[in-house]
């Protein structure tokens, strides 16, 4: 099991914050376990009583709409912190957490994190600040189902794959997306997203390698997100 002050990935999260002791004690008390691509780190609807961090692999964050489709939130990557609204609300989770790749994830539970909370002013504006973000982004994604197409959606989506998961040594986004997951992401039938893929793929401003993604025509794709 790795020490959290030894951890590189603390470094992109409020847990930078923390100094060496309070990582010491922390290591003391997580869990560290494997997530299997497509297994579920926690449901909607349950309790978390702590935060996740993600060491290693991609999970997908989701809620399920009133019709039953399945809507993508965000898509959270090795450094982040998971769960984190546990800590100020007791409510239970209002989303439901996926591993899309084999993952690497501590558990923190929810007491241990609040000491440190109420004891380090840093690490506590560090979490708030993590917070605003996705509420930010939670902002943006209703603004983004109100106003744009869903082809504007699928270009911006597209877009940023390619500059939050860059791309591989092929050129392909670096991340796996099924077309369902896609769907998901942009608020759409998962026959309307292929639909539209296969016509940016026609228009060779996409193209598809196996299941891969490779942008061709960036400057095109913005356009489209755009609405151009």
């Amino acid at each position: 099991m790795s020490k959290c002050e030894q951890c590189i990935v603390r470094q992109f999260s409020s847990l930078k914050h923390l100094s060496k002791e309070e990582l010491l004690r922390m290591s003391a008390c997580k869990t560290s376990k494997t997530v299997k691509k497509g297994e579920v780190l926690f449901e909607e609807g349950e309790h978390i009583n702590g935060v996740f961090c993600i060491k290693e692999g991609v999970c997908k964050v989701s809620k399920i709409s009133e019709n039953g489709r399945n809507q993508i939130i965000s898509l959270i990557q090795p450094g982040n912190l998971l769960g984190e609204r546990s800590l100020i609300s007791d409510e239970a989770s209002n989303l439901k957490a996926v591993a899309l790749n084999d993952m690497e994830v501590c558990f923190i539970p929810k007491d241990e994190i609040v000491k440190d909370l109420e004891k380090n002013s840093a690490f506590a504006m560090g979490v708030l600040k993590d917070m605003a973000k996705s509420l930010k982004s939670a902002d943006n994604l209703v603004v983004d189902m109100a106003q744009k197409t869903v082809k504007q959606r699928l270009a911006e989506t597209l877009l940023h794959l390619h500059s939050k998961f860059n791309t591989d040594n092929e050129g392909n986004i670096n991340i796996y997306l099924s077309r369902d997951d896609i769907a998901n992401i942009i608020g759409t039938a998962t026959e309307s997203a292929i639909r539209l893929l296969s016509d940016l793929k026609k228009k060779k401003i996409i193209e598809f390698k196996g299941k891969n993604i490779t942008i061709l025509n960036k400057d095109e794709l913005e356009k489209i997100a755009n609405g151009f």
